[in-house]
């Protein structure tokens, strides 16, 4: 039985059909462990000549700007060589959304909008019906999370990690064994929600139809989200290293005006791990910063995207803040890789994508997009490797993604960049 069958029956005398949802027994998995997809983002690009390892294949050895994942070459693939082909219609916007929903980016710095789906919802599509949690966005710096269920739906990220923690680990966390707890608001929840269904068809009939969308996905939203909180009158997955974890800190003061992103990011990284252990959720988006954000990094003279501007000759300083967020980014791999499974660590059965908006900040550049693969997605993909394009599609790395949570999709893209090419060289 595949994942897109059907059930069959005799409904008055006639044939019904009905789809099956996608089923979590064809799911890929590692040693009983289920997949898990993490998108990590940052803002404003790189320097590529610093960027780009001089060597291909396994025996590479990593560029000044990846050195902080020295630890890790093992467990990651660097890409390079993508290029996001559509119109540079919004710089610094056009980047990120052509890579994450393989379409153009419309509209102005100031209102643009995408056209698609991005690839956590789509794998969320996949493999987060059964979970508390269908998918999770989170901030360092910023609450503008890449992460999209279409035109006008993004889904905002907290910052807080208080209330993060409040949200996955507070009243309503269940520890594996210690039974299930019955939140008796889930029923009025549900029966309101029931109440008002007959308002909702007649307010439908009155709108527009681009209000009458985005009513069905509010609705769609908050019943799913219903059916989500009726999960947790049931038992966590038993996993060993799942644990009620330490709440973070409250707060996190600039320091000489610069924000401390390492120590806010490493709280969130240490609720998103056991979030991922406990099975609370299976798809993550963390934001670490945005485009044109301007964040004074330690030992910058300017912000972040002054310096991508302003800063003269090979930029040192944007170097070493890229160096920066590297480490941040390494932190955040090292936190998954910490927590056993099996024989494995939660590493291993997961598959990070940690990417930005541009290529070269100063230039706004959409060629040679930085892309770092972490995790096998449970043997799905090959690690250690520095796969070198020229040019190359980024709607192949989109395709190769998607395969690797084992969403049966044929192609990705839009018109005439749509590709049914994957990365085919780290596919085993």
């Amino acid at each position: 039985m595949n994942r897109r069958g059907f059930l069959r029956g005799v409904l008055a005398g006639g044939v019904a059909t009905v789809g099956l949802p996608w089923l979590e027994s064809t799911a890929r998995a590692g040693d009983g462990f289920p997949v898990r997809y993490v998108q990590w983002i940052w803002g404003n690009g790189n320097r590529p000549e610093r960027w780009i390892p001089a060597a291909t294949g396994p025996d590479h050895m990593l560029s000044d700007e990846l050195m902080p994942l020295l630890d890790l070459k093992d467990r990651i693939s660097v890409i390079t060589g993508l290029s996001v082909l559509y119109p540079n219609n919004v710089p610094h916007w056009s980047g990120i959304g052509g890579l994450l929903t393989g379409a153009e980016v419309d509209g102005n710095d100031e209102d643009w909008f995408v056209r698609r789906k991005s690839l956590d919802q789509l794998v969320a599509d996949g493999i987060g019906s059964s979970t508390v949690y269908r998918s999770l966005e989170l901030g360092v710096s910023t609450a503008n999370a890449f992460s999209w269920n279409g035109p006008a739906a993004a889904n905002v990220a907290e910052v807080d990690p208080i209330a993060v923690y409040g949200r996955l680990f507070g009243p309503t966390f269940v520890e594996p064994g210690s039974g299930g707890i019955v939140d008796p608001r889930l029923g009025y929840r549900r029966s309101a929600l029931d109440a008002v269904m007959a308002d909702i068809s007649a307010l439908s009939d009155k709108v527009s139809a681009s209000d009458r969308v985005r009513l069905e996905q509010h609705f769609t939203g908050v019943r799913d989200l219903e059916l989500r909180l009726a999960r947790l009158q049931e038992d966590p997955p038993s996993y060993d290293a799942c644990m009620q974890p330490a709440q973070p800190v409250a707060e996190f003061p600039d320091i000489d005006g610069r924000p401390q992103l390492q120590a806010r990011h490493e709280a969130h990284a240490a609720l998103v791990a056991m979030a991922l252990a406990c099975d609370l959720t299976r798809v993550v988006t963390v934001q670490w910063s945005e485009p044109v954000d301007n964040v004074l990094y330690p030992g910058a003279t300017d912000g972040h995207h002054n310096q991508t501007h302003n800063e003269q000759g090979a930029q040192p300083e944007v170097n070493m803040i890229t160096t920066q967020i590297m480490e941040g980014f390494g932190n955040f791999l090292r936190a998954l890789d910490a927590i056993p499974e099996g024989d494995a660590s939660l590493l291993d059965h997961a598959l990070v994508l940690g990417c930005t908006d541009v290529s070269e900040g100063r230039t706004h550049s959409l060629d040679e997009m930085p892309v770092v693969l972490a995790g096998s997605a449970c043997g799905a993909l090959r690690t250690g490797e520095h796969v070198r394009y020229v040019r190359r599609n980024s709607n192949s790395l989109g395709l190769t993604v998607l395969r690797a949570m084992g969403v049966n999709q044929n192609s990705f893209g839009e018109a005439a960049f749509e590709t049914s090419d994957g990365l085919t060289e780290i596919e085993p």
